[in-house]
């Protein structure tokens, strides 16, 4: 007996062996065009929809059929999910296409005939496929009606899909909603914080065409007084902004740590 165990102890020690050579060899590829092997795809697909059985059995499934419900999950599937799981008539996306596993289009088929699946699907997410836990935005009521509109979609054409979605709220979800665009919009309003002003004013580096300003010892932007140079103060400055003109002069006051810039709005910092 004690030799079975030991003969077994060395087959498992030599496995790990192997394993851990293959591995830090870097024989395993992941790269998204490289698709699985059919071995070590089934053994992915089983582990997946195991895993998501066991999970969701205990999932109570409340009504589906409310119309509003219904209507608010097409508006937040069309905000959320068409990217990659696409819509009735829509084309594939550069991101459906370079996906894998390459996300299902559920304007075709289901993903799930069982709503608790795909409920949790949606809450959960799934690891290394691309599917984010949606559950960290978004409160369970508005997941049930994503869910009562999957339910919905096979079922439509390109029409009835886009009166549906105008007829919702759009994105919305009771909170966390990021905003379309947003990258784009914070990137103009802080261009137009830092670089706009009115011909006559200073600019963000001190430039100004003001005779005060240029006259003072204590009002250059980048002076020779480490104390009036807002890079190397420690201490938070306070910037005022305030509406300009022709013979506005931009002055600092008594404060070594405040500085005056003549633009068009008025801001404090």
């Amino acid at each position: 007996m004690k030799r079975i165990i030991i003969s077994f102890a060395a087959f498992c020690a030599l496995g790990l062996l192997v394993v851990a050579g293959v591995v830090f060899s870097g024989l395993i590829s992941v790269a998204a065009d490289d698709p699985h092997t059919g071995v070590v795809h089934a053994f992915l697909e089983t582990a997946r929809n195991r895993s998501i059985e066991v999970r969701s059995e205990d999932i109570v499934v409340p009504s589906l059929d409310d119309e509003d419900q219904i209507r608010a999950g097409a508006g937040n599937y069309d905000s959320m999910c068409v990217g990659c799981h696409l819509a009735p008539g829509m084309a594939e996306t550069e991101l459906s296409n370079g996906l894998y596993p390459a996300p299902p289009s559920l304007a075709e088929a289901g993903l799930y005939g069982d709503p608790a699946k795909i409920f949790w699907v949606i809450k959960h997410g799934i690891k290394a496929t691309g599917m984010p836990a949606w559950g960290k935005s978004m409160a369970d009521p508005y997941i049930w009606g994503m869910v009562a509109f999957l339910q919905k979609l096979p079922e439509l054409d390109e029409g009835a899909y886009r009166a549906l979605v105008a007829s919702s709220g759009g994105h919305q979800h009771g909170g966390g909603e990021t905003p379309a665009g947003h990258g784009e919009q914070h990137g103009e309003m802080a261009s137009d914080d830092h670089h706009q002003g009115d011909s006559s004013s200073s600019d963000h580096h001190g430039s100004s065409t003001s005779n005060d300003a240029a006259g003072q010892s204590d009002s250059g932007h980048h002076g020779n007084n480490e104390s009036d140079d807002h890079h190397a103060s420690e201490e938070p400055q306070a910037v005022e902004h305030r509406n300009g003109s022709g013979s506005a002069d931009a002055e600092r006051n008594s404060s070594p740590n405040n500085y005056l810039h003549v633009e068009s709005n008025q801001h404090k910092h």
